[in-house]
């Protein structure tokens, strides 16, 4: 598929989605006339999810039903291949300190030796939202911590439900 420059795809584990998550698909979705969230459907990082696939897209889905040129894809693939088969001109991604940056900048690097038309864009956290991260919202919920304000309403229910003591 030829790229187009009004698709980008978002790809993320969002295991779970996170209010920064959302601030990023959200700004992202002004910038492209189709973004694709891509979920990672078996994620090589992370091991396993504590959602399944198929409840991350709901949360997601649920979350972002305001937005009309979001479209919510699982993948199993490279990313750039995910993103050259949905005709992607762009991969775009958060990023919140230091550390993203450095493995986000590897990254950039093996997905430009692979495929060098796909370009990726990178938006600065929000402030409010830079200190959030689907680990450290999965650890406040295991210890009874405040999460209300970091993830969407059924997120934090589904959280507690899973991981409270």
């Amino acid at each position: 598929m030829t790229p187009d420059n009004r698709t980008a795809i978002c790809p993320g584990t969002f295991d779970p989605v996170t209010y920064g998550h959302l601030d990023v698909i959200g700004r992202a979705s002004k910038m492209f006339e189709t973004l694709v969230v891509g979920v990672v459907n078996l994620p090589w990082r992370k091991g396993s999810t504590l959602f399944s696939t198929e409840e991350r897209i709901a949360f997601l889905t649920d979350a972002t039903g305001h937005l009309p040129n979001i479209v919510i894809e699982p993948f199993s693939s490279l990313l750039v291949t995910f993103a050259r088969d949905r005709g992607a001109l762009a991969i775009v991604k958060g990023l919140r300190a230091i550390s993203d940056f450095e493995y986000e900048l590897e990254m950039n690097q093996l997905n430009r030796y692979q495929a060098p038309d796909i370009e990726s864009v990178y938006l600065m956290a929000s402030p409010k939202y830079s200190f959030i991260s689907s680990s450290g919202v999965k650890e406040l919920a295991t210890f009874g911590g405040e999460i209300e304000d970091l993830v969407p309403v059924e997120v934090a229910r589904h959280l507690k439900e899973r991981l409270g003591r």
